[in-house]
């Protein structure tokens, strides 16, 4: 794999917000930044910015299920295995990567699945948990994308149409792919909820690999269901890139989070909006 080209002079900004919700008692949600390049890892916070010249970046949403608190160790565990995995194959051994991006972010998805299926197995507290993974790997101009589940990745063009860049692997999701239901028939659907891939499930999981190129003025959109479940897509495109007075000063993850709480708030809401400048 080439080194990212140096004449890329892009910044990255970046805001996050995690909410349990009105409804639930814990948050079975989780969040992740991070930056690394040949040197160092290091951790992002809630907001903030950064060149992208020198820098690689992984930000990701997580979303836990299971019985009493295995949701909130399934979504935990996940992402800490992507910290370890990071520190470990993207980090220290960049130079010597071979691989290709995808065949990278693939097994990468399989040993966080592996993980997750080890402690579900052997911690009692842990039985039957599983959680999504919608990571977005930042390199050049290129966002790489792993994805399971029912979280989403949006890509916002400075001049197009809000994108959804991973599919809702879900009996609806599905159906609204081929055509057979609309989105409105989606978001009522009685088996939204009921995951078709998670990671920590019954034996291997397919993860959906994609690839979008970014330009300056492009947004990236990280979110759980507990959003999309109470913001529709065309609401997401609005209240990141032309958002109402009562919200423009808010940072654009916390608009998200605030629009689907006074929506319901009926899950646990996370956002995390990426925004490419020069």
């Amino acid at each position: 794999m080439n080194d990212i080209d140096p004449a890329l002079s892009f910044q990255i900004s970046w805001s996050s917000q995690s909410h349990q919700g009105r409804v639930r008692q814990n948050n079975e949600d989780a969040f992740l930044g991070l930056m690394f390049d040949r040197q160092e890892m290091a951790f992002l916070g809630n907001e903030g910015e950064a060149k992208m010249d020198q820098h690689e970046f992984i930000f990701a949403v997580s979303d836990g299920m299971g019985g009493e608190k295995a949701g909130e160790f399934a979504s935990k565990i996940v992402l800490e295995t992507v910290i370890e995995l990071v520190s470990r194959e993207f980090h220290q051994k960049t130079q010597e990567r071979k691989q290709s991006p995808e065949k990278l972010l693939y097994n990468f998805c399989q040993r966080i699945h592996e993980r997750a299926r080890h402690v579900s197995q052997f911690y009692d507290e842990c039985k039957g948990m599983g959680a999504t993974l919608s990571l977005c790997w930042m390199q050049g101009n290129q966002a790489h994308v792993i994805h399971v589940g029912d979280s989403r990745i949006y890509h916002l063009p400075k001049n197009g149409e809000i994108m959804q860049l991973t599919e809702d692997h879900t009996i609806p999701g599905r159906l609204l792919r081929a055509g057979k239901i609309s989105e409105r028939e989606a978001r009522n659907h009685p088996y939204r909820s009921q995951l078709e891939r998670s990671i920590g499930c019954e034996g291997t999981v397919e993860p959906q690999i994609t690839a979008q190129t970014f330009d300056v003025g492009d947004f990236f959109v990280l979110c759980s269901d507990g959003i999309t479940d109470g913001v529709w897509n065309r609401g997401i495109e609005k209240f990141v890139c032309h958002p109402p007075p009562y919200l423009a000063d808010l940072p654009p993850a916390q608009r998200l989070v605030k629009e689907a709480l006074d929506a319901g708030g009926r899950d646990n809401l996370t956002a995390l909006v990426l925004q490419v400048c020069q």
